[in-house]
């Protein structure tokens, strides 16, 4: 049975909604901020599983949906990384992005040291460390996606990224808070008195714009005006990027689709920006970045095939495993001490802990746990979403590609 393109978008749309009400059922789903695509796209990957297997019935999916939509959330990452953002978390912002960038790395040759041991396919390394770790489920279903075809050839790639971004995702969500709460109870760590007293206070100085996850003050409307514009600032990095890649090909400077998108995202939000042009209306950017994110992990989930990872269950759990472990190390020993050795490195670790394995969403639960009980660190609101939701996402894609040109690969 094959589906047109209309009765897959609407398959997208029902494993969205059938993710949502299982989430708001099923406590541990919630608590762990599983995406809805991702609960949903299970189900429907094991109902399909399950008719295939048992019925013989084939649902195949029009796929012409599923690189768009993959583009645009890169395009909208590129297009929220605002470099004058870095003034205001100063030089902690630049020391946390530098810790942030060595956990990449250490990600990666743990993951690839591992495969060598196992005697499996380094792919499979790349897979479990920073690619879906820190990328998350977008990153994962990207380089999955790349890793299909010619030279790689790794046919489990997309379903391996998928089930390593799942278990990083609940993994940086249970040891955030312990990590957090360790440093401070091991260290006697209080927050700032003066910063302590004002939140308290209620202090609408403390209060800035720039707390924007801690504490909102007012949202800009989204309106049709806006939406279009914000709609042409990705579709036109889109185009560029999809055009380069095509120039480049089979080039020394070859690099996948997505990653030319979101660079050029980067260098239109900045030169507009920096020419006083326009100003990005960065709340909508994200907002059509997450639909298309959504809708994109909708299709990819819904489509893996299950029996491909029963093979390499072992080998991914293993390396994951040691990811979680070093995960706990780093943020103990390399990121608290980094940071400056305070209370407010203790929840800057906690965040590391959640887009280091999971996603910035995660990283913001982790640090709004730890903060709602030991008291409000303003620096962790500032830096984290700035380095989790984007910066971190750009060294990510050139660690990966250094990664790739080492003689473990094709």
């Amino acid at each position: 049975m094959t589906l047109n393109f209309y009765a897959t978008l609407v398959c997208m749309v029902l494993i969205l909604l059938i993710g949502r009400f299982v989430i708001k059922k099923v406590g541990f789903l919630y608590k762990y901020s599983i995406p809805e695509p991702v609960v949903g796209g299970i189900l429907v990957a094991i109902l399909l599983l399950i008719l295939n297997a048992g019925f013989g019935i084939e649902i195949k999916f029009d796929n012409s949906l599923k690189d768009p939509l993959m583009l645009a959330f890169f395009t909208s990452i590129g297009l929220g990384a605002d470099f004058s953002s870095l003034k205001k978390g100063g030089k902690l912002l630049v020391v946390f992005l530098i810790c942030a960038a060595v956990l990449l790395v250490c990600q990666n040759i743990i993951g690839v040291l591992l495969t060598q041991i196992l005697g499996t396919n380094p792919l499979l390394g790349l897979l479990g460390g920073s690619i879906t770790l820190t990328g998350g489920h977008g990153t994962g279903a990207a380089w999955g996606a790349v890793f299909l075809k010619s030279p790689y050839d790794f046919s489990p790639a997309v379903e391996v990224a998928l089930a390593a971004a799942t278990f990083g995702l609940i993994s940086g969500g249970i040891i955030g808070g312990p990590v957090a709460r360790y440093l401070i109870n091991k260290n006697n760590l209080k927050p700032n008195v003066k910063e302590y007293a004002d939140y308290e206070a209620k202090d609408e100085d403390y209060k800035d714009e720039s707390l924007l996850f801690e504490t909102p003050k007012k949202e800009k409307l989204i309106t049709a005006h806006t939406f279009i514009v914000s709609l042409a600032l990705i579709a036109i990095p889109m185009l560029i990027g999809t055009q380069i890649a095509e120039m480049l090909k089979n080039s020394s400077f070859t690099l996948p689709t997505f990653v030319w998108c979101l660079f050029m995202g980067v260098v239109i939000r900045n030169v507009i920006q920096g020419l006083k042009l326009y100003k990005v209306f960065d709340r909508e950017v994200q907002v059509i970045g997450d639909v298309s994110l959504s809708l994109f992990l909708a299709f990819a989930l819904m489509t893996i095939n299950l029996l491909e990872l029963v093979g390499l269950a072992i080998p991914i759990l293993i390396i994951l495993m040691a990811q979680v472990a070093f995960m706990i190390f780093f943020a103990i020993f390399v990121s608290f001490r980094f940071t400056g050795k305070n209370y407010d490195a203790a929840v800057l670790s906690a965040g590391l802990c959640g887009f280091g394995l999971g996603a910035t969403s995660t990283a913001m639960v982790n640090i709004q746990t730890i903060t709602n009980h030991y008291g409000p660190s303003h620096i962790a609101f500032i830096i984290v979403p700035l380095c989790g939701a984007f910066f971190i996402d750009l060294i990510n894609a050139v660690v990966i590609q250094g990664f790739l040109l080492l003689p473990f690969f094709p």
